[in-house]
C-alpha cells in the first residue's frame, strides 16, 4: 500500500467520523429539545392558573423529564459499558411486580395507537429474584418501547418462562419487522437499521445497543428474528437465582403510606431549594420527623441536635462538600446513622456501604421516589405499610359487591383490562351504569382508576365487586 493509499483511507475514516458525529449531535438535540418543549409550555400553562388542571400537566411535565432522565443516563451508560467501569448491583428483586409494573407503564401508550398489549406468564414465576433491578427494569423497558413505537397496528406481547432458575424473555410484535441484513446493525450503537421508516422515528439509536450490553453484563444474552413486514421477535435469556431468604418488606410498585415501629429522624441536606422541597414532602406524610439544611455546616449543627437516623446528603455545595460532611457525620454522630449520598454528581459514583467509605448508599439526581423509598427501607431496616395492605389511604377500597345482572359487565371488563384497551373499558363501564344505575358511586370509584390509568386498581376492584 503506498502512501497515498494510506492517506486517503485516514481522510475517508475521518471524514465518516465527522459525518456520524454529526448525525448524532443533531439526533441528541432533537431528543433534548421534543422534551424540553413539552416541560417548558406547560409550565407556562400552569402559570396562567386554570389554564390545565395541575393533575395532567404534572404528568406530561414527568413523562418529559423521564424522557431526557433515560436520554442521559443511555449516554452515561455506554460510556461506562466501553470504559468498563458499569457497576453491577444485586438485588433482591420481586419479578412479578417489576415486570407487571413495567408492562403497565406501556399500557396507555399502546392504547393511544389502537394497539393490544398482552403480558404472558408460562408456568410459575419465583415471587423474589436476585439480580440488579435497575438494569433488567431498564432492558424491559427498551424492548417493550421498541415494540410499540415500530408497531402501527395489532400489537405487542410479553411473554416470560421461568425454569431451574433461568428467565426467557420474549417481546414480539407486529411491527415494521427488520431486513435480515439488519439484524445485527441495529444493535451496534446510533445505528436503527436501512428501513426508512425505522429511521422516521424519534430516537438516536442507543436503545437496543443498551439492552444487549447490559444482558451480557449481568450474564445474559438478547437475540432477534424478524420477518420485514409481519413483525419482530426479541429474547433475553438471563439466569436469575432465587434468593435463600425473602425479604419483608412491602413492594416498590405499591403506594407507601407509612412503615412500622419508632418514628425515624431523617436530615436533608441539599443546596437546591427544589429538591429540600420534593424530599419533604414525600417523606413528612409518611411519618418521617425531617431536618432540612442547605449547606454543609448547617448541616453539621443540625445534626449534633436532632441526631438522625439517615441522612440525604448531596455532593456540590458552596463550602464543604458532600464527602467532607460525610466525614465530619461520622465522627458527629457515632453509632447507627446511616448516610445516603443523592447528586447529579454521576460520575463521582461510589456504591458505599463497604466498611471503607463514609457513606452507606448513593442514588443519582433525577431520583426516581419509589427507589429512594427502597433505599431509606433497606437502610434503616424499615417495614413498610402500603395501599395494598388495606391501610388506612388505601387507593382501591373494598366496595359491595355489584347485582347479578351486572356480572356479565364484570366478566367482559375483566378481559379489556387485561389486555389494555382503555377506550374498550370506558365503552363497557357506560353499559354497566346502564345496567347497574344503583351501583353509581362504585361504577364512579371505577373511572376514577380508568382516569388515572391505574388498572392493576381498577382490575382488583372488579375482583373485589364480583
Amino acid at each position: 500500500m503506498t502512501a497515498n493509499d494510506e492517506l486517503r483511507r485516514a481522510k475517508e475514516a475521518a471524514e465518516a467520523a465527522n459525518a456520524a458525529k454529526t448525525r448524532y449531535l443533531v439526533a441528541v438535540s432533537h431528543e433534548i429539545r421534543s422534551p424540553l418543549n413539552a416541560i417548558y409550555g406547560y409550565a407556562q400553562l400552569l402559570e396562567r392558573e386554570g389554564a390545565i388542571p395541575p393533575a395532567e400537566a404534572g404528568s406530561v411535565i414527568r413523562r418529559a423529564a423521564e424522557h431526557l432522565t433515560n436520554l442521559v443516563e443511555g449516554l452515561l451508560d455506554i460510556s461506562r459499558i466501553e470504559s468498563g467501569v458499569l457497576k453491577v448491583r444485586q438485588d433482591v428483586v420481586r419479578l412479578p411486580a417489576l415486570v407487571d409494573h413495567v408492562v403497565d407503564m406501556f399500557r396507555m401508550q399502546a392504547a393511544a395507537k389502537g394497539l393490544s398489549l398482552d403480558y404472558v406468564v408460562n408456568g410459575r414465576l419465583p415471587p423474589f429474584v436476585r439480580t440488579d433491578e435497575k438494569r433488567l427494569r431498564q432492558i424491559l423497558i427498551n424492548l417493550l418501547s421498541n415494540a410499540i413505537k415500530y408497531t402501527r397496528e395489532g400489537g405487542a406481547t410479553l411473554a416470560i418462562t421461568y425454569r431451574s432458575q433461568m428467565a426467557l424473555v420474549e417481546v414480539s410484535d407486529t411491527g415494521i419487522g427488520i431486513a435480515a441484513d439488519d439484524i445485527e446493525r441495529i444493535f451496534e450503537p446510533f445505528e436503527r437499521g436501512s428501513s426508512p421508516d425505522a429511521a422516521a422515528q424519534p430516537g438516536i439509536g442507543l436503545g437496543l445497543a443498551i439492552t444487549r450490553a447490559l444482558a451480557r453484563v449481568l450474564g445474559g444474552e438478547v437475540t432477534a428474528s424478524s420477518e420485514p413486514g409481519r413483525g419482530s421477535r426479541f429474547r433475553l435469556r438471563m439466569m436469575l437465582p432465587e434468593p435463600m431468604v425473602a425479604p419483608p418488606r412491602a413492594s416498590a410498585y405499591e403506594r407507601v403510606t407509612g412503615y412500622h415501629g419508632e418514628r425515624r429522624t431523617l436530615l436533608v441536606i441539599d443546596d437546591d431549594p427544589a429538591q429540600i422541597a420534593v424530599l419533604q414532602n414525600l417523606l413528612r406524610p409518611l411519618g418521617f420527623m425531617v431536618f432540612l439544611a442547605s449547606n454543609g455546616p448547617d448541616g453539621l449543627a443540625l445534626a449534633e441536635r436532632c441526631c438522625p437516623d439517615l441522612v440525604l446528603l448531596d455532593i456540590q455545595m458552596p463550602g464543604l462538600s458532600g464527602w467532607e460532611v460525610a466525614e465530619r457525620l461520622r465522627r458527629v454522630c457515632r453509632g447507627k446513622l446511616r448516610i445516603v449520598i443523592v447528586s447529579a454528581n454521576a460520575h463521582e459514583f461510589q456504591a458505599g456501604g463497604d466498611g471503607r467509605s463514609s457513606h452507606d448508599a448513593f442514588l443519582s439526581k433525577p431520583v426516581e421516589l419509589d427507589g429512594l423509598l427502597e433505599t431509606i427501607g433497606r437502610q434503616l431496616d424499615l417495614g413498610w405499610i402500603s395501599a395494598g395492605d388495606g391501610a388506612v389511604g388505601a387507593e382501591t377500597p373494598r366496595s359491595a359487591p355489584l347485582p347479578e345482572a351486572a356480572l356479565a359487565h364484570i366478566a367482559t371488563l375483566r378481559g379489556l383490562v387485561r389486555t389494555g384497551h382503555v377506550r374498550g373499558i370506558d365503552d363497557a363501564l357506560t353499559d354497566l351504569e346502564a345496567a347497574a344505575p344503583a351501583s353509581a358511586p362504585t361504577i364512579a370509584e371505577m373511572r376514577r382508576l380508568l382516569d388515572a390509568f391505574d388498572l392493576r386498581g381498577l382490575a382488583r376492584m372488579l375482583d373485589d365487586v364480583g
